[in-house]
């Protein structure tokens, strides 16, 4: 079974902030053992849901 998670990021219209934060937000979720599994974008935000293996018990 999988767990998933949902994180919006709100950009700031500086590409190298954009580009930190996204960095940033991919590395330490995969640190935790998640994956990204689908990317939107429209002109104010980024969403990322990310999925990883359900631990036995949850």
């Amino acid at each position: 079974m999988k767990e998933y998670q949902a994180v919006i990021v709100r950009l700031s219209r500086r590409v190298r902030e954009d580009e930190d934060a996204l960095t940033d937000l991919l590395n330490e979720r995969s640190r935790g053992g998640w994956q990204p599994e689908l990317m939107t974008q429209d002109s104010e935000r980024v969403t990322v849901v990310f999925s990883r293996r359900a631990e036995a018990g949850h």
